[in-house]
This record gives structure tokens, sequence and C-alpha cells, in this order.
């Protein structure tokens, strides 16, 4: 039995919060706009200290008060929105960044607010929670969707899999689960990656932006004045410094 699950899933009773959606619901059958998470307690860090091969989707799991709606279900922007109220909520929402001066050469650190994030919104989504476009070197009309979380992660494993001295088709294989259709015609598998294989790199670098600059996320990127007075875009991320709390490292 999967007592995160459980737990997490259907004591509705425990402290908790609603969390809005960045994509607004629209890319989920539920199509709920937002979700009740629960605050972090004493028993996440058993979680958080654990070996689990992804500690991130079991927390996920045990803090989503939700019955029809999975972590492993949802796009990635609306994962990161509930990742950033789990830390505000849990240590404050300032958080250091250690950058380094393009002019001086020198390190830096810089506190950045993560409770004021602009949302990134693109085009709105066919009422299937997909995309059209048209390719700028082919001419092809092709259906393409956001990647699930599990999709993310399904893809991470197999590319983790792959020996040192291979390549992992990192771009392919994001690209087969990303398109749908060509020219309104719906592919299988094979046709779909026959068609990524042989596929302009225009093409594919265009999908990468299009579906990024339409997958709705709140957005991690911040400007800010170096000590030498320089203006400097620095993009969040959840790296280091945005999981250190979890961790006390």
């Amino acid at each position: 039995m999967n007592t995160s699950i459980e737990y997490g899933q259907i004591d509705f009773s425990l402290p908790h919060d609603v969390v809005s959606l960045p994509s607004n619901g629209l890319f989920y059958k539920n199509k709920k706009k937002s979700i009740k998470v629960g605050y972090l307690t004493a028993s996440d860090e058993n979680i958080l200290m654990s070996n689990s091969k992804d500690i991130t989707l079991t927390l996920l799991r045990n803090k989503i008060y939700e019955h029809d709606i999975r972590p492993e279900d949802m796009l990635e922007g609306d994962i990161e929105a509930i990742l950033i109220f789990l830390r505000n909520t849990a240590f404050g929402p300032e958080l250091e960044l250690n950058l380094k001066d393009p002019n001086t050469k020198k390190n830096f650190t810089y506190t950045v607010d993560l409770s004021v994030l602009n949302l990134i919104k693109g085009q709105s989504p066919e009422a299937d929670g997909t995309f059209v476009t048209i390719l700028p070197k082919s001419g092809d009309k092709i259906k393409v969707k956001p990647l699930t979380y599990s999709e993310i992660i399904d893809i991470q494993n197999v590319i983790d899999a792959y020996p040192d001295f291979r390549i992992p088709p990192k771009v392919t294989l994001k690209l087969q689960r990303q398109i749908l259709e060509i020219n309104e015609k719906p592919l299988d598998k094979n046709e779909i990656s026959t068609y990524v294989e042989h596929m302009p790199i225009m093409d594919s670098k265009y999908i990468k932006k299009f579906i990024y600059d339409n997958e709705p996320r709140l957005d991690m990127r911040k400007e800010i004045t170096t000590p030498s007075g320089e203006k400097l875009t620095v993009d969040v991320g959840f790296g280091v410094d945005f999981f250190r709390p979890f961790f006390s490292i």
C-alpha cells in the first residue's frame, strides 16, 4: 500500500491552503483552477531525508489533498507553483542566490522574493489541452502538447540509463511525446518517431520555443543590478539554492 498517497489524498482535514494553478486547469479533465495543498510538517522530513528515487514526487503525493488529480498528470509549471508554495510557507519567500558579477568577476549574493512572481501565459490551448501551430521550415501543421510530470520523469530515466560513451537523445525523446498529429493526421508512435528523426533543426527548435512560450508557468526570471551597476537577468530555477532549506544543506 502506498501510504503517502492515502495520507495526502484522503485526509483533507489536515491544515492546508488553496494554490492557484498557472494552467488554470485547462489541460486537465477536471478543469480545476486551484487545488488544496498541505503545509510541510515534521513528518515530511522523513520523506526529505529518505533515499527515495524521486523525493519530489513522493512529497507532492503526500501534500496534494485532492482525490481526482495526481502530480504525475500535472504540467511542470503547476508542479513548480506547488513547490514554491511549500517552500514559501515553510521557510519564507526569500531565496539567496550566489552569483558572479560579469564585469568584476567577483562573487556576490542576491536575495529574491519568491512571493512576487509574474505569470507566463501564452495562447489559450484547444479544448483538449493541445496547441496547433505551423512549422517554419517544412510548413507542416502539427498538434502538440506540453509534457506531464510523469513524462518528464520517464524521459529523464531513459537519459540517465544511457552509458557515458553514448549521446542520449534528449531532444528527440521530448519531441516524440509532444507531437500528436501532423497535417491533421493522428500518427502512431513509430510514425512520429520517424518524422522526428528527419525533422529540420529549425522546426525542432521552433517547437521547443513554442511550447515554452505557451505552457503556463510562473516566471522565474529576475532582472537584478550587480554590485558594478550592470543589469543582469538571472533564472532563479529549481537548483541547489531553491531546495537548500528542504534538506538543510
